[in-house]
């Protein structure tokens, strides 16, 4: 019996645990090949793959990022295969499934759940040595009518077969990312999280975790992500690992953890900040709103100052970037609410702010109360809302061109010192900037093309030019030394106009060949000679004094910022007056 477990993941860079925990669990009795594949391939050149792998037995893990294309190679593979067993699992198709299996007849089997020990039973009864009726946490079709089966008792994680072990990835372990589990479940009811429905957390035998992440790192892993919804539950537990990762990680590795904030005590923050290499960590954390009968309503326990302080003992110890979510849409948080909610955790700087919007998932409790709070949504995934009864889709639409903006102007950190002066000195908040500028990115239609860093800079100065009481001579400096401090070599296309004439740069060349004091006591020590200096230099105008702007005063003067690039180093930097 030749048997194909498959998925559609987002990205290529992504890996499927769950396929690779059912080919685990199926094994030594069966062998199932691994074969996925990304939402962007071609569905004909994937069905055309699993054709010619010649399968008895497809099974498919389902998500909201995939159900559709998944959909789409499933009847594809139906009828060039019509004989093959179509199996479908994952969080997407185990609930309604009445819905999926009688709008899709080419579904055979819907896995319900955990399918460890499902899918091996179900793997046996098509080899013939069990009745489909043995089969246990599965749904199907009979006469058109639906029949489900009890799913079996929770799995003793403690006993679970590896994931990892198999001669087919370990050529790509460094190339993707490596997921890993060491608990399933997770101890809160936010309503619009699947996890909620699992009651009680379970957890994985520590040092089968310990070996397996050993094997990942020694095989060329370079990104470990624990996909725990809640890896610091245990104070204990997430101590211990923390220790062992420590003390036991390669160099070039990050594992990167979803934790919950409030609860992480200071003396664990304290213990990773005195202890912990710098990047070795990276940590995403859930805020989504800070309206406490938003939280209230979605049964999310939440104490915002102690994430507070979490957030910010991690940022004060340099160790480890942060990952902090928003969900837009939450039942009665409006546009005001919201916009409190982003600059209340903007306030942090995270290193990463995603601004997401509310999807009624399928089996969550909010889905269920969609009609009460009046949203409005198309039952196709991934189910994003259009509004609610606070929210309008204007208000959404609105929200969205921050998010574009956010993207592209903070989590990718093209010019941080740019920004920081606008939403200090320009704009009532954070918030308000993002959204300002969102909406006239959007008005000028430049969310349908591409951008080259250089357009970033430039549609930004367009922007401001639309304000009144922006001082351009400011901002354009600020935004120069942003543009420049990023480079590692002499920018050959900078964004601005203004350029030194020949005469002056001369001038200026002669006083540093003179005196390199003026360019600073470190760099007079440098010694560089005639021919490196006129090499490796880059001089711009500037307006504005650089070591007071360092030092965290903005003094104008008519100047220039001189940079000196070598080695394909971060460049020497400062500033002079003409």
């Amino acid at each position: 019996m030749n048997i194909i477990l498959a998925t559609l993941n987002a990205k290529y860079i992504h890996t499927n645990l769950a396929i690779r925990y059912l080919k685990a669990a199926a094994r030594p009795e069966f062998d199932p090949e691994l074969a996925e594949y990304t939402i962007k391939d071609p569905a004909f050149n994937i069905v055309s793959d699993l054709f010619q792998k010649k399968p008895d037995v497809v099974g498919f893990s389902c998500y909201i990022w995939n159900i559709n294309e998944t959909i789409h190679v499933i009847k594809m593979l139906k009828t060039v295969l019509p004989k093959v067993k179509i199996v479908l699992g994952g969080p997407e198709v185990s609930y309604d499934v009445h819905d999926w299996l009688k709008k899709y007849e080419e579904i055979d089997f819907i896995i319900m759940g955990e399918g460890e020990v499902s899918f091996k039973e179900m793997l046996r009864h098509f080899n013939g040595e069990i009745p489909l009726e043995e089969v246990p946490g599965i749904t199907y079709l009979v006469d058109g009518k639906v029949k489900i089966h009890a799913q079996p008792a929770k799995i003793d994680l403690r006993d679970i077969a590896s994931p990892f072990h198999f001669e087919e990835d370990l050529p790509h372990l460094g190339k993707r990312i490596q997921y890993i589990e060491t608990s399933r479940g997770c101890p809160f009811s936010c309503q619009f999280c699947l996890s909620s429905i699992e009651v009680g957390v379970r957890y994985f035998n520590r040092e089968k975790i310990k070996e397996d992440i050993r094997f990942l790192m020694n095989n060329g892993a370079k990104i470990i992500k624990f996909v725990d919804r809640t890896f610091n539950i245990s104070r204990s537990y997430a101590m211990e690992m923390f220790q062992f990762l420590i003390d036991e990680h390669q160099p070039g590795v990050v594992f990167q953890f979803e934790i919950t904030a409030d609860i992480m005590r200071p003396e664990v923050i304290q213990f990773l900040n005195d202890n912990a290499p710098k990047g070795l960590f990276r940590f995403e954390i859930g805020v989504q709103s800070t309206n406490d009968l938003t939280n209230d309503l979605v049964k999310r326990r939440q104490n915002f100052e102690k994430l507070t302080r979490t957030v910010t003992m991690v940022k004060e110890g340099g160790k480890i970037d942060q990952h902090l979510d928003l969900i837009a849409g939450l039942p009665e948080e409006d546009y005001a609410s919201f916009r409190r909610t982003f600059n209340d955790v903007f306030a942090m700087r995270p290193e990463e702010l995603q601004l997401g919007f509310l999807k009624l998932l399928r089996g969550t409790g909010l889905r269920l109360e969609a009609e009460k709070y009046g949203y409005t949504y198309v039952d196709i995934s991934p189910y994003e809302i259009f509004s609610n009864n606070v929210l309008t889709f204007d208000d959404i639409v609105r929200i969205k061109h921050a998010e574009d903006v956010l993207e592209k102007y903070w989590n990718a950190h093209r010019m941080d010192n740019t920004v920081e002066y606008l939403i200090k000195e320009v704009f009532e908040t954070p918030f308000d900037f993002f959204q300002g500028f969102g909406t006239f990115w959007e008005s000028k239609g430049w969310s349908r093309i591409g951008h080259q860093l250089e357009d970033l800079f430039r549609r930004l100065i367009e922007y401001l030019e639309t304000l009144p009481h922006v001082d351009l001579e400011i901002v354009r400096s600020i935004m120069k030394l942003d543009y420049v401090q990023a480079q590692t070599f002499q920018p050959r296309k900078p964004w601005w106009n203004e350029r030194p004439s020949e005469d002056e740069l001369r001038q200026v060349f002669a006083r540093l060949k003179a005196d390199p004091t003026i360019a600073g006591e470190e760099f007079a020590a440098m010694n560089i000679s005639e021919k490196d200096l006129f090499k490796h230099s880059f001089i711009v105008p500037f307006n504005m004094d650089l070591q007071a702007y360092n030092e965290g005063s903005i003094v104008c003067n008519e100047g220039y910022l001189f940079a000196y690039f070598h080695r394909g180093q971060q460049p020497y930097m400062t500033s002079f007056t003409k």
